[in-house]
């Protein structure tokens, strides 16, 4: 995507071949930064602090993460202690470990001495197909609210509802349930989204948003609790979010809120999709709410907000009593029998365990 008239990707190799370079999502919207990363280190720093963010990227990052390590020691401990540390460096996301797995299946076979140029081919592999397969979910998201549009005599804009941030932020580009959105965007179809400001790191207003206004589309940000209201009323065509796992049953993990959207959307027939690629459904798990462990955040968090002042300046302030203490899981899970669907890079299909394996059939066992 563009910001500005510069095309950008959410990662790529700096301009020396070895560093890795990314934008720090925790500056924007308000100041657009490239952070360098020169180390392992650097990059589970930007993975923990949430320089990066969405399960793609964060896969994408943990791939260049090893690559980075294994210029220090590329010997068999080195990288399995490399691999560990990264997998445990945020517990929901499960790209992180399929990006990670998947590295290690490249470089086990490998000799000490060769594994470096190797996993820096494989990084950029993961990098290029996670772009080809965001741009295929756009391509079959395009039909959904393409049918929408048609059905409309109005000619009103479709209205779509997204939480949290699935857009090409949260991937190497595109995104998961914003791809969709530009794909009908650019095939001159209306669309109007409401936007989520998704509490407590508020990712719709800084990220979603922002991507929104840079794109040029229609939206509005909401409060998170807003959604259910709007659907009641007859303003919201489709919700469209994405996942950071999903299991082999259609139950989906997201960011905290997105089981309450389905609710509303289920009580008033509001189609509810989750778009994601094939990467992020974790075929060892059948039961969401058992399964998914639920990674709980600090406090802070929940505790202050981060905003700009009318001096420009980013501040951050605190909301609650300094006495009163706060939960923070970041994540919760959406049963399958209130997901109307699953986009993939393979298609659409039904939230359940035959639903997948119709779009995945080499899982089946």
């Amino acid at each position: 995507m563009r910001v500005g008239k510069r095309p950008y990707r959410s990662i790529w190799l700096a301009a020396d071949g070895w560093a890795v370079e990314i934008i720090d999502q925790a500056r924007l919207p308000f100041h657009f930064a490239v952070v360098r990363l020169e180390s392992a280190g650097t990059a589970l720093d930007a993975i923990r602090r949430m320089l990066v963010r969405g399960a793609p990227l964060i896969g994408a990052t943990a791939a260049y993460g090893l690559c980075l390590g294994l210029r220090e020691d590329d010997h068999d401990r080195h990288l399995e202690r490399l691999a560990t540390e990264l997998i445990d460096c945020r517990p929901t996301a499960v790209n992180l470990r399929w990006a990670v797995e998947r590295m290690l299946g490249r470089l086990r076979p490998l000799p000490a001495g060769e594994r470096l140029r190797a996993a820096y081919a494989e990084a950029a592999l993961i990098c290029d197909e996670d772009v080809a397969v965001n741009e295929a979910i756009g391509n079959h998201g395009l039909g959904l609210i393409q049918a929408l549009w048609q059905g409309k005599n109005s000619r009103e804009p479709v209205r779509i509802l997204t939480h949290c941030n699935a857009g090409w932020l949260a991937t190497v580009d595109w995104g998961t349930a914003l791809a969709p959105v530009y794909k009908a965007a650019a095939a001159g179809i209306e669309v109007h989204v409401l936007v989520d400001e998704t509490r407590p790191r508020n990712q719709g207003a800084s990220l979603t948003a922002w991507e929104l206004a840079g794109a040029g589309i229609p939206h509005h940000l909401i409060v998170d609790n807003a959604g259910g209201h709007l659907m009641q009323r007859g303003l919201v065509d489709l919700c469209l979010v994405g996942t950071d796992r999903t299991t082999a049953t259609g139950d989906v993990c997201n960011k905290i809120g997105t089981y309450l959207k389905a609710l509303a959307a289920a009580d008033n027939n509001v189609p509810f999709y989750v778009a994601l690629p094939g990467s992020t459904i974790d075929w060892q798990v059948a039961d969401g709410l058992a399964g998914i462990p639920i990674e709980q955040r600090g406090a802070d968090e929940v505790l202050t907000v981060q905003g700009q002042d009318r001096d420009g300046q980013t501040r951050t302030v605190s909301i609650a009593p300094a006495a009163t203490p706060a939960l923070n899981p970041a994540f919760d899970v959406t049963p399958a029998r209130l997901v109307t669907g699953l986009i993939t890079e393979r298609g659409v299909c039904p939230a359940s365990r035959e639903g997948l394996l119709g779009l995945y059939p080499e899982q089946r066992r």
